[in-house]
């Protein structure tokens, strides 16, 4: 074969598929427009990953139609020899051939077959838990007890202690860092009555055998069992990242919102009973909004006239007995600093010892407070929060051991009757992870119908054909089956992460089944050019035949692209360490998926193809070849 017959059956050959690669390839990119439109931390984690993906396809689809043909020419040398003469070829037609004419001798059973498996798989999807992200394990705990908001510094610090002693016992923990309190910013406003406690674990490799993450926590949680404190388990990014972009440190949070404190504190108490007991609620706390303990000092105005004193003067000495008053100032460097002189904590520790501050008057020498001020604790809201104009008081709870989507459906359907008799002026809101969960599933069902419309378009430019389109079309569904029964068997919960595993998986099964349509057609138009575009001259065996022939042709092509793809996501399925937890749902639909639609492609599109002609060839007394009959 001289060079010029050598480059003309590489330009044909790169006719015959450069379109359907390059569309293929189109198609993929527009199946990750969904990613795009995602909002707020979903849309921060998948953005890199759809900007790359795109560009690396859009230098991908060019290539294919330019860069290959040429390195094909150079590289393609030497004597060549048919596909069937290639050793690898050869055995994959011989398992593939009687597998293709069976299906092709048993339509209806194989095509009875794949609905049960479609119907099945729409089944197990109805069970499958739900959840916002999967949880990314951060490889520590941030264990975030309250206790009474009333409590004192002492004890706070004598509680803090007691806990990291405890979890220290842990044979699993490495270290402990426990704080109460807030810092001096104004984005921390944990009161005292709020611990935070780091707790880094060692390494996986030093754990006790077979004992697992929650298993830890599952122990810490039994162990630091300490009246008035309610335990919660979180992580250190996640809680950060829920308080920044919800106001909420758990899971799932419900907020009342309403004009009074106590009513919403009333209504706070009886949605927690309604939520105890609740399969996956752990953590179950009501943020106090009463019960915070304040030293109410009221001046009796007819006793200080007696000795001569203004309010002004009673004021004052309360001001310097227990605030501070500011002596002078020291200059550190840059910063100054005020020196406050004020009773040392013996003297202000308790009722008594307050009764008895000094007040000095002009005619009877000093008396004690006591004489001047009524003295008295009083309760009063620990801390006020407010949003959206109105009061707020929350119900918090993490899930665990259970899928969050059926366990706030379990918690709505039991506060139903609550929500129905809520007081003029009060509302309710789901927050938390929920919150973003039903923002990202309004995203992806916004979008996906306009991505299938900008797929089929993209299909109809190849094929020119609806029916064509449509029965590329078909194959997502068989496709997405796949990765059901994958995720399923996992058991991993239906995610963001899952829906972009399916998003990418809906692209890759167009691709895969265009491959086999374009030579399909291909031998159909052989079949036209050999016995006539007639159905007195195209009888069923010529059509059997020479869809059969379509089916096998390229069969070892078909089969790399499919091969590529698994060869480079299998691995993930055995990766581990700190980020594995969100890339294994979004490669199991993936594989699964790949799997049966190259099943579907390989066995189910040449039995319907052949059904769609022998449907043409009865009904038109021709067959329909795409971009060609229509013109005509």
């Amino acid at each position: 074969m001289n060079k010029k017959d050598r480059l003309k059956i590489i330009e044909t050959s790169s006719k015959q598929v450069g379109g359907g690669v390059f569309y293929s390839t189109i198609v993929v990119i527009a199946s990750f427009l969904p990613l795009f439109l995602l909002t707020g931390i979903e849309g921060k984690l998948f953005h890199p990953l759809a900007w790359t993906k795109t560009f690396i396809l859009i230098i991908d689809a060019f290539l294919a139609i330019t860069l290959t043909p040429v390195l094909i020419s150079f590289l393609l040398t030497g004597k060549l020899k048919p596909e069937n003469k290639n050793p690898v070829t050869y055995n994959l037609e011989k398992i593939y051939l009687p597998i293709i004419s069976w299906c092709l001798n048993w339509k209806k059973t194989v095509i009875g077959f794949n609905i049960i498996v479609l119907l099945i798989a729409i089944g197990l999807m109805k069970r499958m838990g739900s959840e916002f992200m999967p949880p990314l394990d951060e490889g520590s705990i941030l264990f975030m007890p309250v206790t009474l908001p009333d409590v004192s510094n002492s004890e706070a610090k004598r509680i803090l202690q007691v806990q990291d002693k405890i979890i220290k016992s842990v044979p699993e923990v490495e270290n402990v860092l426990g704080k109460a309190g807030r810092a001096n910013t104004a984005t921390d406003n944990s009161p005292i009555s709020m611990i935070e406690t780091i707790v880094l674990l060692k390494p996986k490799n030093q754990w006790r055998e077979g004992i697992t993450k929650d298993q830890i926590i599952n122990e810490l949680n039994s162990k630091l069992q300490i009246p008035g404190v309610v335990n919660g388990f979180t992580q250190p990014i996640i809680n950060r990242i829920n308080m920044l972009s919800t106001g909420i440190r758990t899971d799932v949070g419900l907020k009342i919102y309403g004009q009074n404190l106590d009513s919403i504190y009333s209504l706070a108490i009886k949605m927690k009973k309604e939520l105890e007991g609740i399969t996956g609620i752990k953590d179950l706390y009501v943020e106090p909004i009463t019960g915070g303990k304040y030293i109410d000092i009221t001046i009796k105005k007819d006793e200080i006239g007696k000795y001569g004193l203004s309010v002004d003067d009673v004021n004052m000495y309360v001001e310097t007995a227990l605030g501070g008053m500011i002596i002078t100032s020291t200059i550190e460097g840059r910063e100054r600093f005020t020196v406050n002189a004020r009773f040392a904590q013996d003297y202000r520790n308790s009722i008594e010892a307050i009764s008895q501050i000094p007040v000095k008057t002009q005619n009877y020498g000093t008396v004690p407070l006591s004489s001047v001020a009524e003295i008295k604790i009083a309760e009063g809201p620990p801390m006020i929060n407010s949003e959206n104009a109105m009061l707020r008081g929350t119900v918090l709870f993490n899930v665990r051991g259970r899928d969050l989507g059926s366990t706030v459906n379990e918690a709505q359907q039991k506060l139903n009757f609550l929500f129905s008799k809520l007081p003029k002026g009060y509302n309710l809101e789901w927050s938390g992870q929920w919150e973003n969960q039903i923002r990202a599933n309004r995203t992806l069902m916004f979008i996906l119908p306009i991505v299938l419309l900008i797929i089929f378009t993209l299909l109809f430019f190849v094929y020119k054909s609806v029916k064509e389109v449509l029965l590329t079309m078909i194959t997502v569904p068989f496709a997405l089956s796949g990765g059901v029964y994958m995720v399923y068997f996992y058991h991993i919960n239906l995610s963001v992460a899952v829906a972009v595993g399916f998003i990418a998986l809906f692209g890759v099964a167009v691709e895969t089944v265009m491959l086999m349509t374009i030579y399909l057609n291909e031998y159909m138009e052989k079949l036209v050019a050999d016995k006539g575009n007639s159905s007195e001259t195209i009888s069923k065996s010529d059509l059997r035949k020479y869809v059969m022939n379509g089916a096998v042709q390229r069969l070892r092509p078909k089969l790399m692209t499919v091969s590529v793809s698994l060869f480079g996501l299998i691995p993930i399925l055995w990766a581990s360490g700190v980020g594995s937890d969100v890339m294994l749902p979004i490669t199991v639909p993936l594989i699964g998926g790949i799997l049966t639609s190259t099943i579907y492609v390989l066995f189910v599109t040449p039995v319907v193809f052949e059904m769609s002609k022998e449907h043409e060839l009865k009904k038109f007394g021709k067959l329909i070849l795409p971009g060609k009959n229509e013109e005509e």
